[in-house]
């Protein structure tokens, strides 16, 4: 399998409609049954992946539309845990999650992923990315009571030797990219030792391709910190992943410099596209920003994909954003494989036959390069 060099993606979240949401809050009343919600479900993710094909996306998810947000599904789902009131009477707020013991051992998945990521993968041809969030993230969100993990690092292995497992499942299912997001992780930047250990548990679960993804939050689609990545580097180093992909479209590229800086010579996801606002970048803004970063990634190295999920904007707003970024990311594509088929020594004299040019017009326009494996 192969794919474009500066291949297009995204974080995960695709547009939400509304709808989707009271549907869900209908279920947990007990309005609807089980079976109408998945179908419903099955119907909004067929949907998504269609936009993302259409817009030309070249490694497409499901669109997480199965998931209330990026933490509750998975806490819902994890044995031991305790979620008093599933319902909600406004679709983004946060379950209460209370941990009264400690987790049991995952002697096998729990969580269903690989079922999510079975029912997406017949639908494209496309490679598919799978995101778990981190259990790093996860910990912040469980209220522990009694004597479960007096220590908080405790909580935080524990939540990952759970996705450990449910990765396991995944890669036995045919799952070839894994993401683990940690939107927590700026706002708590003093623990990024633990969180880079916790990910290294994760990751032991499944020989895959893996990327790690940390933000500044997106929850209302607004971020929830502000500062830089410096507070990363140099201990993400020690995490075993293929790719980072951070924000870079809202905060700016000056971080890139951090990438040279410490010698991060891994696979990098550059965000694009800013998700926090409605207004849709054109493509030559995308390639600019593209091309900035090469001067620090080589574009072997380079995926191209927005900022966080595109769950908070509206699906035209989500549709004309994806069309952009491919559309930039096609600039630069071309220009690379352009200035590679300049650069190609000559012999004197030699006239390329007519018959000739069409094949090499396909190549300077398709530059490609194997999808990446973990190794």
């Amino acid at each position: 399998m192969t794919e474009p060099l500066l291949p297009t993606t995204v974080i995960g979240s695709y547009s939400v409609p509304e709808w989707l949401g009271q549907l869900r809050n209908d279920y947990y009343r007990h309005r609807i049954s089980r079976r109408y919600l998945d179908e419903i479900h099955e119907m909004a993710i067929k949907a998504a992946v269609m936009d993302q094909q259409r817009a030309g996306i070249d490694i497409v998810s499901d669109g997480e539309l199965r998931r209330d947000n990026d933490v509750d599904y998975l806490l819902a789902r994890i044995p031991g845990v305790d979620i008093p009131r599933p319902d909600k009477g406004d679709y983004f707020d946060y379950y209460d999650a209370t941990l009264h013991r400690e987790l049991p051992a995952p002697a096998r998945a729990s969580l269903g992923l690989a079922d999510d990521f079975r029912f997406v993968r017949q639908l494209t041809d496309r490679p598919v990315k799978l995101s778990i969030t981190g259990p790093y993230s996860l910990a912040h969100r469980i209220r522990v009571t009694g004597d479960a993990y007096p220590d908080h690092a405790g909580l935080v292995r524990a939540l990952a030797r759970v996705l450990a497992a449910e990765a396991a499942e995944l890669a036995r299912a045919g799952a070839q990219m894994l993401q683990i997001d940690e939107p927590f992780l700026a706002g708590y930047p003093e623990d990024v030792g633990l969180a880079i250990e916790a990910v290294n548990i994760v990751t032991e679960g499944a020989d895959v391709s893996w990327t790690l993804h940390v933000c500044y939050g997106n929850r209302y689609a607004r971020p929830l910190w502000e500062g830089h990545y410096d507070f990363l580097f140099p201990s993400v180093k020690q995490a075993n992943v293929d790719q980072l992909a951070l924000e870079f479209a809202r905060t700016g590229d000056e971080d890139l410099s951090l990438l040279g800086e410490h010698h991060w010579d891994r696979g990098l996801g550059l965000g694009v596209i800013d998700v926090k606002t409605e207004q849709v970048e054109s493509p030559d803004v995308i390639a600019g920003r593209i091309r900035r970063a090469l001067r620090v990634v080589a574009p072997d190295k380079l995926v191209i994909n927005p900022d966080c999920g595109l769950r908070h904007l509206l699906p035209d707003i989500a549709r004309a954003k994806l069309a952009a970024m491919v559309a930039g990311a096609a600039m630069v594509r071309a220009e690379i494989a352009g200035k590679a088929t300049a650069e190609q020594p000559t012999t004197a004299g030699a006239q390329t036959s007519p018959a000739a040019e069409p094949a090499a017009a396909k190549a300077r326009t398709t530059a490609r390069r194997p999808v990446p494996s973990k190794g």
